[in-house]
């Protein structure tokens, strides 16, 4: 039967040879769809997400509390705001 030492070896030179020696190279990059531009709602939600985002980081720590502690309260509530300012 095979010694410890001759599988420590083994191992050992499968670890240490290239994986091209075995047929297998390198994979080719898949190929990544173009980018599409965004449509005009796109554009009209990345519009309303930066007036929010700057209107939430010029708030104090007290104007937060008092307006909703947390983001996604006050992005809510900031979206529909400037939806019905826009109708």
């Amino acid at each position: 039967m095979s010694s410890p030492l001759l599988r420590a070896v083994l191992v050992a030179l499968l670890v240490a040879a290239p994986a091209a020696s075995f047929g297998q190279g390198a994979a080719p990059a898949p190929e990544l769809a173009p980018r599409r531009d965004p449509g005009p709602r796109g554009l009209a939600a990345r519009e309303r997400q930066r007036k929010c985002g700057a209107e939430w980081r010029a708030l104090t720590p007290a104007d937060k509390a008092a307006q909703g502690p947390r983001w996604p309260q006050y992005y809510s509530r900031c979206v529909r705001r400037l939806k019905e300012q826009r109708a």
